[in-house]
């Protein structure tokens, strides 16, 4: 009868490459999945501040509508919230990527972000320039 030979290690263990070749890879795996997860929040954020956009130029259209001899930079918020869903009693907040609170410009066609001062919020980048250009949900209406 042959008995089986004795090894001193077990053949059913892994190797310390072995656990490393693996803790290397879900190392990897999660670093592309917070990567990844930052760049859906700003998806997040554009695709609310291009929904926010679009609604308030509705209402801005709709507002012009009623009254057309009204001048676009002669509009205010007060006249464009009675043409807001839900009655609110302010204009929508859009956040910035940052995590600001930004307003939006009414006085002007399509509406505008506000980043302060009356300058443009748009991190999308230049809509000509296809090396800077990410997207367009920060520009409703152009």
């Amino acid at each position: 009868m042959k008995t089986p030979r004795q090894t001193p290690w077990s053949t059913k263990a892994f190797t310390l490459l072995e656990m490393s070749m693996v803790m290397l890879v879900l190392l990897t795996l999660i670093g592309v999945g917070l990567f990844s997860s930052k760049k859906m929040d700003d998806n997040r954020l554009a695709r609310e501040a291009a929904e926010t956009l679009r609604t308030v130029y509705t209402a801005q259209r709709m507002f012009l509508a009623d009254n057309p001899t009204t001048l676009v930079s002669a509009i205010t918020s007060s006249n464009i919230l009675p043409y807001l869903p839900n009655n609110p009693t302010a204009l929508p907040k859009v956040t910035s990527l940052t995590g600001a609170s930004l307003s939006i410009m009414v006085n002007v066609s399509p509406p505008r972000i506000n980043n302060g001062s009356n300058v443009i919020y748009d991190p999308s980048g230049d809509p000509n320039d296809p090396k800077t250009f990410k997207d367009s949900l920060w520009d409703v209406g152009e």
